[in-house]
């Protein structure tokens, strides 16, 4: 079990920026693979950006590209998400996820079996 805890999430205007903090507790956090998705009401979980264990590589969604950073901090057992130039479309609720290390970075959430409960971000016109 790798229990997750988000945080961050807020209002912000458009073209504002946030930082999200995704705290994993139990486990040990450097054996994972960790992963932004995001929910709009009525749609799809859908893929923000991943990092492997050690943060050497990264994936972003092309819908996030060049404006979201996502990073890691094993000795805090604390991945981020940088977002910046935000638009009300990226308004939705943010999930981190976690899965045991493999050299794969995926972009479906059915390969994650652990996740956080989510934070709130909404971003205003």
């Amino acid at each position: 079990q790798v229990p997750l805890v988000e945080s961050g999430g807020g209002l912000v205007q458009a073209g504002g920026s946030l930082r999200l903090s995704c705290l994993a507790s139990g486990g040990t956090f450097s054996n994972y693979n960790m992963a932004w998705f995001r929910q709009a009401p009525g749609k799809e979980r859908e893929f923000v950006a991943a990092i492997t264990s050690s943060g050497g590589y990264i994936d972003y969604s092309d819908s996030t590209k060049g404006r979201f950073t996502i990073s890691r901090d094993n000795a805090k057992n604390t991945a981020y998400l940088q977002m910046n130039s935000l638009k009300p479309e990226d308004t939705a609720v943010y999930y981190c996820a976690a899965r045991y290390y493999d050299a794969t970075l995926y972009d479906k959430a059915e390969k994650y079996p652990y996740w956080g409960q989510g934070t709130q971000v909404t971003v205003s016109s």
